[in-house]
């Protein structure tokens, strides 16, 4: 509700301050402008927010919130101070069409004004209910999140995965944002939902095995309870192992659900993996003991130390519904790591699940750049995948995936 009126007295705002000091035409160009400061600050916040907690580590969980709002009024100020270069005499296009233009793109400017602002809130350390409370506190559901009035939020993080659709690319492979950050929104508010639990990793975090990582589930799952498990109409129930380490339990010791998704992609093809839209999954649970499907909300802590790990990695099959039309690309874990999955295992090629907890062959890592150690060669067919379990947005798009 707080969010709703003070969009509408943004946008009442911005209606009131051109029809009384603006034109029509500075009205048009700031509306293009908020929204092309909008797209690159997506796009390159967090390339930025790198260098930021390289040189000012005390304002490390900020930096993200920082770099967003400075790429934005920068970009906005450069745009508009070029516009009125070119334009030093005021246009005017006549009494009626002026003041009705006006107040329109003094609305129009504030919704997207609004929209963005609202997003660099979202990139923020900020308790789950600011700027408004996105999900249920005690059981969040993905497919229900909660919107202010007219959405502005979600307009602007969708105009940016539209425009990133195939067209930027990497190395001549295309990677969109509406993949590699399917779900922007609901991702940054599951993310941040329970207080008291890191958001991001210092550093890379999870691992998934070379091969045979993702699998269909055995028939005839049963939870722990007793009750047999079954995919939601239209679906179908796979595992997908993933490794953490234990050397990033610091900040990856204590998770939820909701901060483990799997991001999905319908059958295309294999050179072109991450172009398009992506469609995220969120686990029903893990596998526990006796090969039964331990079932935990999204929002339910789960607390990992250093002495339940045997090893360098604790291994946890993680169970998902997946639409029968879509397959698994890539899982994420909390705000920065995200790594491609393998291909689905064949039937007679599907690893036994292993309890949470319980030791497991650690995931095979590919050897760092100048190691002379070489890595398994790869099957024709294969799909590449990122060994360092690291990515963030921008660099996702602008270079390799999984680059280090």
């Amino acid at each position: 509700m707080i969010v709703s009126l003070v969009m509408l007295a943004i946008m009442a705002g911005c209606a009131v301050l051109l029809y009384l000091k603006g034109t029509l035409i500075q009205g048009v160009s700031m509306i293009f402008n908020a929204l092309l400061a909008g797209i690159i600050a997506l796009a390159f916040y967090e390339m930025l927010s790198r260098f930021l907690i390289q040189y000012a580590s005390g304002v490390a969980v900020w930096a993200h919130m920082i770099c967003f709002l400075l790429l934005l009024i920068l970009v906005f100020a450069i745009l508009q101070a070029a516009f009125m270069q070119f334009a030093k005499e005021k246009g005017n296009l006549g009494q009626p069409a002026e003041q009705v233009g006006r107040i329109v793109c003094g609305i129009v400017l504030g919704y997207i004004v609004t929209g963005e602002l609202l997003l660099a809130a979202a990139v923020a350390p900020l308790p789950a209910q600011y700027p408004y409370r996105r999900f249920d506190p005690r059981n969040p559901n993905p497919s229900q999140p909660n919107k202010p009035l007219l959405n502005p939020d979600g307009f602007a993080a969708g105009l940016f995965g539209i425009i990133s659709k195939g067209s930027l690319s990497a190395m001549g492979r295309p990677q969109s944002f509406a993949v590699l950050q399917a779900n922007y929104l609901d991702q940054l508010y599951l993310n941040r939902h329970q207080s008291g639990v890191p958001t991001r990793t210092s550093q890379p975090a999870i691992e998934v095995p070379r091969q045979n990582g993702v699998w269909y589930a055995p028939s005839g799952l049963r939870d722990s309870e007793g009750s047999t498990v079954s995919p939601g109409a239209g679906e179908r129930l796979m595992l997908v192992r993933v490794g953490i380490k234990k050397s990033a339990l610091k900040d990856a010791g204590k998770f939820t659900l909701s901060q483990l998704r799997l991001v999905c992609g319908p059958k295309r093809d294999p050179e072109r993996p991450l172009a398009g839209a992506g469609q995220v999954v969120y686990p029903m649970g893990y596998m526990g003991a006796n090969g039964r499907l331990e079932r935990k909300s999204l929002g339910e802590i789960i607390t990992i130390q250093s002495s339940d790990v045997q090893g360098n990695m604790l291994t946890i099959d993680l169970a998902f519904s997946i639409p029968s039309s879509q397959t698994p690309l890539l899982i994420a874990f909390k705000q920065n790591n995200l790594v491609q999955v393998s291909a689905i295992a064949a039937a007679e090629e599907a690893p036994q699940p292993i309890p949470f907890g319980a030791s497991a062959p650690a995931p095979q890592e590919r050897p760092r750049p100048g190691s002379p150690a070489s890595a398994p060669p790869e099957r024709p067919g294969d799909r590449p995948r990122n060994g360092s379990g690291l990515s963030d947005v921008s660099r996702s798009i602008v270079g390799p995936l999984g680059e280090n």
